[in-house]
């Protein structure tokens, strides 16, 4: 896996760790670069149901909330999640934290997980698919299944010999412009594919939209790498410890309240183990 991977379907290559932009006799002060009034987030201006300009995201309204908590003016900075975006947000102190940062990677410094998802397959609630749990289940041999280019699933996917039938959708796109999640989803309810095999948080909520003609299930049933759950994070400056300390709090304290964001949205939640569903409290 790439150094940083942005799970809604686009792969940030980096050629070096986020610290070593900060030049060493600044490095113990790095805190102090945080700013004392504002929440301040980096975030890509067209990734919805993640996050937009608009403010209409799942990410969006998790940053308002933590804002309100810190008692701190939410300010985002925008730039598309492409090649170079911790690099010019995260990095360029343009901002403090980056929303739904996957867990273990060393460009940034990660908070505690505030959720965990996993890739799904998302199948017709009419098709004979509709039950299937897992990509090694023999139903899909010879089926077309869409995916997003060098995402986990492909690779899950090759492994099974399932590649020359399968129909794979663009990878590092502006998303300003193209839409491979949206595009991937309507030919499924088109039947131009059989089943898509997409990041949970984007297909959850996206498939809300086809009110209960598709049916989303996480795939935490494979019994080979890779892995297709994540924990989810919010990304801070390394050194920044302090700061990684008091978002740890706030989330600690708002927890049920970003748990019934996610939810809302349509996003699957796990364990923590990333093994069932998570058991939520019943209003």
């Amino acid at each position: 896996m790439p150094a940083w991977v942005d799970l809604s379907g686009r792969t940030i290559f980096a050629a070096a760790l986020i610290a070593a932009a900060i030049p060493a006799s600044g490095r113990a002060q790095v805190a102090d670069l945080v700013s004392p009034t504002a929440f301040r987030v980096c975030a890509d201006p067209a990734n919805k149901p993640l996050s937009d300009k608009a403010g209409e995201g799942f990410e969006n309204k998790i940053a308002e909330l933590m804002a309100e908590h810190l008692g701190r003016e939410l300010q985002y900075t925008w730039f598309p999640m492409a090649q170079g975006f911790v690099r010019r947000t995260l990095t360029a102190v343009e901002c403090d934290v980056i929303m739904g940062y996957a867990q273990g990677d060393e460009l940034v410094l990660n908070t505690n997980a505030y959720y965990t998802s996993a890739y799904v397959i998302v199948t017709r609630a009419d098709s004979d698919l509709h039950d299937v749990t897992t990509i090694e289940d023999p139903r899909l041999k010879g089926r077309k299944i869409g995916y997003i280019a060098n995402t986990p699933p492909g690779t899950h996917l090759a492994r099974l010999g399932m590649i020359p039938d399968a129909v794979s959708y663009s990878l590092m796109v502006d998303t300003r412009l193209y839409h491979p999640n949206e595009d991937l989803l309507a030919d499924l309810a088109d039947g131009k594919v059989d089943a898509a095999l997409m990041w949970g948080p984007i297909a959850g909520p996206l498939a809300k939209n086809y009110d209960d003609k598709l049916v989303v299930t996480p795939l935490i049933h494979e019994t080979e790498a890779p892995r297709l759950f994540y924990r989810i994070t919010m990304g801070v400056r390394p050194g920044e410890d302090r700061w990684k300390r008091t978002l740890n709090s706030e989330i600690r304290k708002v927890q049920p309240e970003i748990d019934q964001i996610l939810t809302d949205f349509g996003v699957p939640l796990l364990n923590d183990s990333g093994t069932e569903l998570k058991e939520l409290p019943t209003p």
